[in-house]
């Protein structure tokens, strides 16, 4: 009997999650399985980049969860440097580029995983494709900025967008010492918290001695003689003079090749994909950056890049693959991010998202330490809630503080994802000593402040 044969486009996250799965429920004598990636390493940790580029990481080795060597032993025949350029579903085979060798040729496969991953947003200004601009999406992508800012003349950085991706790259290069500027279109950074708690965050980030050119959109990556940027100009006349300029804009799914191919998108722009992480063709699943999500709260579908869910989703499409049974159950939106020692985090809906969605809500917001405050080290922390009226569902959180303060987020994401209400959430039994929190902890005098607007809300009711 002729074994199945499965190919992977994308080595990464969901790919190699989703190969390692199917591997490990079919032998090579059902199964053989075939990965593409196009750079020279697997399974490795794209999150960790800025901390490897500040040295905070010692080595690229470091951010490697599992090699090609290592999946190689594990059955996987895993093609390092090799890009699938094409995809025939008629023919049900992938064209396979050697980057190395510079040859091409057809793979077949009986079922295909697209996990193409994403792309950085480069935005249609002139000078985007020169020398010195860099986005950070690979380890590729992150050994060449390293190599670049260990170049003595590069001594100003200049960070486009700030978003999580864009404020982590610039802690990373103020931990090198260089000086460092961010600008962003937007009124605050991370444009999915919101505003409110952007200032607090943009505050912070002035006080660390990086410049922040808010409310500003780049025109022009300007070039010098040899065709290497020099500076970025802003549609408020402002030139920012750049020997390096990082791309933060984010990300979009890499479907480009799923698209002339003829696997259907979604909505959002991300391959659709039902919970089983199938396409609407037969054999054809994918998973991660490249797919869309269904948001548990809207209802609405969302591309989410982030290496928890690429994880779970190739866990998922490789558990079906190999003859089980696993669903994705959705994204709530739950990120965390830190610039040096500032913390800040969010879950659920931010009060646009929660307004786009259709729903009404009331916002709660207070400002406590994250340890009793007479105990040594109490920093502070402000805590927001969203609470749906009426029914005072919690609908979002966001957390911005010092250290010990982002990772109460996953409370809330906790009550969000079991469709908690405030009040529910204030009688949790949440631990307490003095090293830790106070003896009301942030998190239940945010939803005890919550639980009231709620009840105030209901007695102006007419």
């Amino acid at each position: 009997m002729t074994p199945e044969r499965l190919v992977v486009i994308g080595g990464d996250a969901a790919g190699m999650s989703a190969a390692s799965q199917a591997r490990k429920r079919r032998d090579a004598d059902s199964l053989q399985v075939v990965a593409f990636e196009r750079g020279h390493a697997t399974s490795y940790s794209a999150c960790g980049i800025p901390y490897w580029i500040s040295g905070v990481v010692a080595g690229e080795k470091d951010l490697i969860a599992r090699s090609p060597q290592q999946h190689r032993a594990n059955g996987i025949d895993v093609r390092t440097r090799t890009e699938v350029v094409a995809i025939d579903l008629a023919a049900r085979t992938v064209r396979a580029r050697d980057l190395d060798r510079g040859r091409e040729y057809d793979e077949p496969f009986d079922q295909l995983v697209y996990a193409a991953g994403s792309v950085p947003m480069r935005p249609a200004v002139p000078g985007i494709d020169a020398a010195g601009v860099h986005g950070v999406q690979t380890l590729d992508d992150g050994a060449a900025l390293r190599a670049e800012l260990e170049d003595d003349r590069v001594r100003r950085v200049v960070i486009v967008g700030g978003g999580y991706i864009g404020l982590e790259i610039a802690e990373a290069c103020k931990v090198r010492g260089l000086d460092v500027a961010v600008v962003d279109r937007s009124p605050t950074p991370i444009g999915t918290i919101d505003p409110d708690i952007g200032a607090v965050i943009a505050d912070a980030i002035r006080g660390l001695g990086i410049e922040l050119v808010l409310g500003e959109a780049v025109i022009e990556i300007e070039t010098g003689q040899d065709g290497r940027a020099v500076a970025v100009r802003t549609d408020a006349d402002r030139r920012l003079p750049a020997d390096t300029v990082v791309l933060g804009l984010g990300v979009r799914p890499d479907v480009a090749l799923a698209a002339q191919a003829g696997i259907p998108l979604g909505t959002s722009g991300g391959i659709a994909v039902d919970a089983q992480m199938r396409t609407h063709v037969e054999g054809v699943w994918a998973a991660g950056d490249c797919v869309e999500s269904v948001h548990r709260l809207s209802g609405q579908r969302v591309v989410v890049a982030l290496g928890t869910h690429a994880n779970k989703q190739g866990r998922v499409a490789g558990i079906n693959i190999g003859g089980g049974y696993a669903t994705f159950a959705g994204v709530i939106g739950t990120a965390v991010t830190k610039v040096c020692d500032l913390e800040a985090a969010r879950t659920g809906l931010s009060e646009a998202e929660a307004d786009s969605a259709g729903l009404r809500f009331v916002r709660a917001t207070v400002d406590s330490t994250t340890r009793a405050g007479y105990f040594p080290g109490a920093q502070p922390i402000k805590i927001k809630m969203l609470a749906e009226k009426r029914t005072g569902r919690l609908l979002g959180g966001q957390i911005v503080g010092r250290e010990g303060a982002a990772k109460r987020i996953d409370v809330l994401a906790t009550a969000i994802w079991n469709e908690m209400s405030v009040d529910e959430l204030l009688g949790l039994d949440l631990s307490y000593a003095p090293p830790f929190a106070p003896v009301w902890d942030p998190v239940l005098v945010a939803a005890r402040k919550a639980f009231e607007a709620v009840e105030a809300e209901m007695g102006s009711a007419p």
